[in-house]
């Protein structure tokens, strides 16, 4: 199956894991931002990074697909990928972004990212202080998973990529 690998990512994370995986199918990898067309994919694999209730490019790509192509679709956040509540509000931005036909017939996998403070562009240290500092006073019971991870690890710099993660995905594409 003729399959390409495509990344939405801002700081490296979704990149790294997109092009680990690239390593060890030997499926081409490109950003979202350098595909001008998808009509010779069968496959596409989107590996996206979520960025403020969405999963960066996936849209874009998701309308340069011809029809029956195939997607799977792998995003990538701080959030834990093992709390319920964070999967039901990925799942509830990727339907905003891609077609309920399409998506039926999709795959979607969660990995966990990371971030560093000392990368992050003066738009996005605006945001994350501005969220901080409007959680870091809630009673920890109105805290969700997200929140407290947030607060956990805010100012710093964490890195929870998990190759072995990939290991799922392989199993669906070969």
């Amino acid at each position: 199956m003729n399959t390409l690998i495509i990344y939405g990512s801002q700081y490296g994370t979704t990149k790294r894991y997109a092009e680990k995986l690239a390593e060890i199918s030997h499926f081409p990898v490109t950003s979202y931002e350098d595909v001008k067309t998808l009509d010779d994919y069968e496959q596409i694999i989107y590996f996206g990074a979520l960025y403020a209730g969405g999963v960066k490019g996936l849209k874009k790509t998701v309308s340069r697909m011809s029809p029956n192509t195939k997607l799977i679709i792998v995003t990538v956040g701080l959030a834990d990928v093992s709390d319920k509540e964070n999967i039901s509000n990925i799942q509830n931005s990727i339907r905003k972004q891609v077609p309920e036909n399409l998506l039926k017939a999709s795959s979607v996998f969660h990995l966990r990212g990371g971030i560093d403070y000392s990368k992050l562009n003066f738009k996005h240290k605006t945001i994350m202080k501005m969220l901080y500092h409007s959680l870091k006073n809630k009673p920890i019971e109105n805290l969700t998973q997200e929140d407290k991870a947030l607060i956990e690890t805010y100012n710093k710099k964490v890195d929870f990529v998990d190759y072995d993660s990939l290991n799922q995905i392989v199993e669906v594409i070969r």
